[in-house]
């Protein structure tokens, strides 16, 4: 099971934390500088696993990253998941972001965070692995911008409909609206231009 997915800088700073075990904020933040230290102090040419860090749970789990440019991207893993179908799931995730950003970089991560989190939850849930095809994720967070896409289309039609009005030159304002048997008298209103 994957107990935890961190995203830092060279520096150190968090660009994506996505616990699956519930810790407060302070030990949130202990363990990303812990798995920090540990990671980044480590050689380039050495093997993308080792032990986690105390905080984390020890010699029970493990950490198996990736570091790429600028970023670290860290699986906190316990001991049924496979290092080498982790890292397969780093690298699908990568790519994905980068299909999705068009070349993803840091700032990237930091002005998209709930993009990136959508991308990450068609993945992982819970901790569980859900999705490794990376065109099958696409596809999903397409129908999910597109969806959001059509919501903001709806969430706007009220200012288009005011907009609207304000535009029709009407030669002065109606005083009663009749539609069938129902009769509406309009109060006097202030003009619109």
């Amino acid at each position: 099971m994957i107990k935890a997915i961190l995203i830092f800088n060279n520096h150190g700073k968090p660009r994506l934390s996505k616990f699956y075990e519930h810790y407060n904020e302070d030990t949130e933040q202990q363990i990303i500088r812990e798995t920090f230290h540990l990671v980044s102090k480590r050689d380039e040419n050495v093997c993308n696993f080792l032990e986690g860090g105390m905080l984390i749970g020890g010699s029970e789990n493990r950490l198996i990253y990736r570091h790429y440019a600028t970023l670290y991207f860290v699986f906190c893993v316990d001991s049924s998941e496979s290092e080498l179908g982790i890292l397969d799931l780093i690298q699908v995730f990568v790519e994905t972001l980068d299909k999705c950003f068009e070349n993803v970089c840091e700032l990237d991560l930091i002005f998209h965070v709930d993009k990136v989190h959508n991308i990450l939850a068609e993945m992982v849930m819970g901790g569980m692995v859900l999705e490794t095809n990376m065109n099958e994720i696409i596809i999903q967070v397409d129908a999910q911008n597109k969806m959001e896409k059509s919501e903001a289309g709806i969430a706007g039609a009220p200012a288009r409909a005011v907009s609207a009005v304000k535009n029709m030159n009407l030669p002065e304002m109606p005083r009663n609206i009749n539609i069938g048997d129902i009769s509406i008298k309009v109060p006097n209103l202030p003009s619109f231009k």
